[in-house]
């Protein structure tokens, strides 16, 4: 695929309905030789939309009108083109914790919590988060500032409390510290414009991660992942996780974690994009749907629902065990 095909498929298939904005620059972007040809010469995992646009509003460039957008691209790009090579895609959205928040439960505690692929580990604090499902009553400590919101269907196995948990800690190839004001601020720009509410959630997040920062270890998963394990504090239960990361490794990357997964005495949540884990798709109860972007939450390897990319909704799998053979 072409740059100019991969940003008008952004533009109709993932800005469309969602940021119109995005949707503006990606479309003029794909009939724009002299911006193509620049991000061009970037390396091809470093031509993605997402990163281009947070990487010029990270820098304070214009993104609401395309001839004020291309004319300060390109007279900025030099700045714009290395931003792009030093920084990657990291958004870390806490909301995914409410897709992920009944399976955690599940297992017996106290937990040890490791995320791979963690950016700033946001998602490594969802016993300090508040859930609502639904018009169910709240769950979560009432002081807590960010409130995770998530439409269920099914038989979802929703906890009478959060998890508890011991230890927490993380691997990525290029974490993200909340202490660092430049690391935030991309953070809030991976954020397209028009998503307020997951602005203000991020940054009441990020407040919550400043208390108590976890210790994100950079890595590769595939290399850090035992040792990593073995430092996992004895009578806790160790839990790999990982949301929306898998797509980012090439094929056979993928595939060694899974195998290392499946030998290693640990519980593993992936939270991941059809397509991505053959053999978790393998054994989907039903069809993905065709109608919405969704991922496939599963333990140990077994299917237990379609999610939300970030969260935003959960579909139990009602024809599957799951809800009673979770443990």
């Amino acid at each position: 695929m072409d740059t100019a095909e991969r940003y008008r498929r952004f533009s109709l298939a993932e800005a469309r309905g969602h940021s119109p904005i995005y949707d503006m620059l990606a479309s003029r972007i794909a009939r724009d030789t002299t911006l193509l040809t620049l991000i061009d010469r970037l390396p091809v995992e470093k031509r993605q939309p997402n990163l281009l646009f947070a990487a010029v509003r990270f820098l304070g460039g214009p993104v609401h009108d395309y001839e004020a957008f291309q004319s300060w691209t390109m007279a900025e790009w030099d700045r714009i083109q290395r931003t792009m090579r030093e920084r990657r895609t990291q958004t870390n959205e806490p909301n995914r914790c409410a897709a992920l928040l009944p399976a955690l439960a599940s297992l017996p505690g106290p937990l040890a919590l490791i995320e791979v692929g963690a950016s700033a580990g946001l998602c490594l604090y969802p016993d300090r988060y508040r859930y609502s499902y639904d018009d169910r009553p709240l769950l979560g400590p009432t002081e807590s500032a960010v409130l995770l919101k998530c439409r269920t269907q099914g038989p979802v196995p929703l906890p009478a409390s959060l998890p508890d948990i011991a230890w927490r800690t993380g691997i990525d190839l290029n974490p993200l510290d909340v202490r660092d004001p430049d690391d935030t601020r991309w953070l809030e720009s991976l954020i397209w414009p028009e998503q307020r509410e997951r602005l203000r959630r991020l940054r009441a997040a990020v407040n919550i991660a400043r208390a108590e920062p976890a210790n994100i270890t950079p890595g590769d998963l595939n290399q850090s992942i035992t040792d990593t394990l073995d430092q996992v504090p004895k009578g806790t239960t160790p839990v790999v996780f990982h949301s929306a990361v898998m797509a980012y490794l090439p094929h056979e990357a993928r595939d060694s974690f899974a195998s290392t997964m499946r030998s290693l005495s640990c519980r593993w949540i992936s939270n991941e994009a059809p397509g991505v884990l053959p053999a978790v798709d393998h054994r989907l109860p039903r069809p993905v749907p065709g109608t919405s972007q969704v991922f496939v939450l599963s333990l140990d390897g077994r299917p237990l629902a379609f999610t939300g990319p970030h969260g935003q909704h959960l579909d139990w799998f009602s024809s599957s065990q799951e809800a009673h053979e979770l443990t």
